[in-house]
């Protein structure tokens, strides 16, 4: 499933018509990976990796790399805004409860920022399942939970 498919509200634009500040973060990110996913790291087994997506109003969580099969829920319901890395520029209404899957092949991959458009916090879990076409992209010690001391 592209984006386009996702909502008619879909629009490819050169990236040149993002803000320099866009264009900066996605240029970082294309030289520097992000697999963070989520903005919260929850869990991980042999299997699969667990994130959260928690975003104020207005709040946005950075252009991040998808390369693992995964799905998403939209916990809370919301209105969201995306800007993806072919161009294309995505508003979206999530329903509560609403879930989707995403699949990559050897060497395809997403990369995408989502902005809260809502007046409400808007939550998301996102499972990866890295038993997938792509091998899992390290993740940084930062975002796993410091051992008890």
């Amino acid at each position: 499933m592209t984006l386009t498919m996702l909502d008619k509200a879909a629009e490819k634009k050169d990236k040149s018509q993002w803000t320099p500040e866009l264009q900066a973060e996605f240029e970082r990110e294309a030289k520097s990976p992000n697999p963070c996913v989520g903005s919260m790291f929850l869990s991980e087994n042999e299997r699969t990796r667990v994130w959260m997506i928690k975003l104020e109003p207005g709040e946005r969580i950075g252009f991040h790399r998808h390369v693992l099969d995964y799905f998403w829920t939209s916990v809370t319901g919301g209105r969201g805004l995306q800007h993806v890395h072919d161009g294309t520029t995505v508003e979206y209404t999530y329903k509560q409860g609403e879930t989707r899957h995403e699949t990559y092949g050897k060497g395809e991959f997403k990369v995408h920022d989502l902005t809260n458009l809502g007046d409400r916090e808007m939550i998301f879990m996102t499972v990866e399942f890295k038993e997938s076409a792509n091998q899992p992209m390290p993740l940084p010690a930062s975002v796993r939970p410091q051992a008890a001391a």
